[in-house]
């Protein structure tokens, strides 16, 4: 069984306190690991360690020599992605095919991309006349921020990480990572890679454990944190912005999602269903971007609600090494309860249960695991909890509309405001419409197609600032003005 220990200052570590959890796969409901949980001295020692190396060699690194190692980083990662696939896929379920074809390429592309972009970053100058007739002249300067806290979630764990230590290594930061408790394995074994091709001890930390009361806590409360990015849960995000609120320490966060998709009558029907099948179910519904609330036009509302049944319902459950499997489990007991409690509570409020609303019964070792049936509603009125709460599971409401003004309603009738999806293929409505959703990302007649340079991150409760290309260095460096008197 697999041990994950801390990884602080360059080496692997028990937790001081000695404290241990378990972790458990989603797939059968084994024990596959025994994990270290930081405590305070923990913590307290990492961001000593990041301090450390902020002042040692990695701050005084040339920033070509920096970018280099990190492209080493990527190249090493591509290397040893079997293992890093291995990892990912015993801890949260995925699909072999999506975490070799998609996680773990990503999570190294992240390293390459930002290296890259720092490599060739560009700023303002602008001279300027002076009462003496000599001039000025003005350069912006980007500094690193110092000290970040990465609190890295389950859904896609290694993608998500490096997609914040990226950016904050490229700067020039150093990083203490906590990733969920569920999905540990994939961040400690970086810690491998990094020694590997060089990076100085200190620059990547890694400390395990739980939110409140532990690691996640102590970290984001800690005074020598000079930045905290967070994706993960609106409630989360509002008490981590309480305690980043001492000291003015800056904060990145992309949250929840309750995100909308309209399907217009004139949509090309394949396309919309396949857009919608991904949206509504890929990674058993666990992805922030995933579509909870379908607005459909009512000329087509029972041809949709039909065909997105049959897709559902053709839906395979089943582990990473199955090449037929194309639904995984929940994450977690935890929040497979969380999940069923919404299933439970549309049926209480009326819905009309089209397809699913439970668990599936397999009569093997899946049984133990955190399977749920992907489940489709109607009927249910806009205000009720299922519509307007996140539930993060393989799941959507279907209703109709009738104008495309009542469409646009709908769809920001909602607290959050992360991602929207327009199916048509009017080129005019596209863009009528596209501009009026309050959503950060809004795709027409695709989802998840992003390119990595664009502007990512969510409105309203679902986030703060941007992420992506040059949108990171917002976050993960501080901007100088230099003014120099001629």
């Amino acid at each position: 069984m697999k041990t994950h220990e801390l990884f602080i200052d360059g080496a692997y570590a028990p937790a001081a306190s000695g404290k241990t959890f378990a972790k458990i796969s989603p797939v059968d409901g084994r024990q596959i690991s025994v994990v270290h949980e930081a405590l305070a001295e923990d913590v307290d020692r990492a961001v000593r360690a990041a301090r450390a190396a902020l002042e040692g060699p990695w701050g005084r690194m040339p920033l070509r020599q920096r970018t280099n190692l990190l492209l080493d980083l990527a190249r090493a990662i591509e290397r040893r992605a079997p293992e890093f696939v291995e990892a990912e896929i015993q801890d949260t379920g995925h699909t072999r095919h999506f975490s070799e074809t998609i996680e773990i390429p990503r999570g190294a592309a992240n390293f390459e991309i930002f290296a890259n972009l720092l490599k060739n970053l560009g700023g303002e100058f602008f001279s300027m006349d002076t009462p003496d007739g000599k001039g000025a002249v003005n350069m912006e300067l980007h500094r690193p921020k110092g000290v970040i806290a990465v609190i890295s979630p389950w859904n896609a764990p290694f993608l998500l990480m490096t997609w914040k230590v990226g950016p904050a290594l490229a700067c020039g930061n150093a990083v203490i990572v906590k990733p969920s408790e569920e999905s540990p394995a994939t961040a400690a074994l970086l810690g491998e890679v990094m020694n590997e091709v060089g990076i100085p001890k200190g620059v990547y930390n890694v400390i395990h454990g739980f939110g409140p009361g532990s690691a996640g806590e102590l970290l984001t409360q800690h005074p020598g944190v000079d930045g905290i990015t967070f994706t993960g849960e609106t409630r989360t995000g509002e008490a981590i912005m309480k305690q980043a609120a001492v000291g003015l320490r800056d904060v990145s966060f992309e949250l929840g999602g309750k995100n909308p998709g309209l399907i217009f009558a004139d949509c090309d029907m394949d396309k919309a269903i396949e857009v919608t099948m991904r949206s509504a179910f890929a990674n058993c519904g666990q992805v922030c971007l995933g579509t909870e609330r379908l607005y459909v036009e009512r000329p087509i509302f029972a041809e949709f609600v039909a065909r997105l049944k049959a897709g559902a319902e053709a839906l395979k459950p089943g582990g990473p090494d199955d090449p037929g499997t194309t639904l995984g489990p929940l994450i977690s007991a935890e929040h497979r309860r969380k999940v069923l409690s919404y299933y439970d509570k549309a049926r209480e409020l009326g819905a009309q249960v089209v397809t699913g609303g439970g668990v599936p019964h397999f009569g093997d070792s899946r049984d133990q695991g955190f399977f749920i049936q992907p489940t489709i509603w109607t009927g249910l009125e806009e205000d009720s909890a299922v519509i307007r709460e996140e539930i993060f599971g393989p799941c959507c409401h279907i209703r109709p509309f009738d104008t495309e003004e009542e469409a646009i309603r709908l769809a920001n009738d909602t607290r959050y405001g992360l991602a929207a999806t327009v199916l048509t293929e009017n080129l005019s409505r596209a863009h009528r419409v596209g501009r009026r959703l309050e959503a950060g990302l809004i795709w027409v007649n695709s989802w998840f197609l992003r390119d990595l340079r664009t502007s990512f991150g969510g409105s309203k409760s679902s986030g703060i600032g941007r992420e992506g290309g040059a949108h990171s260095l917002e976050f993960y460096t501080e901007r100088s003005n230099l003014c120099v008197k001629l």
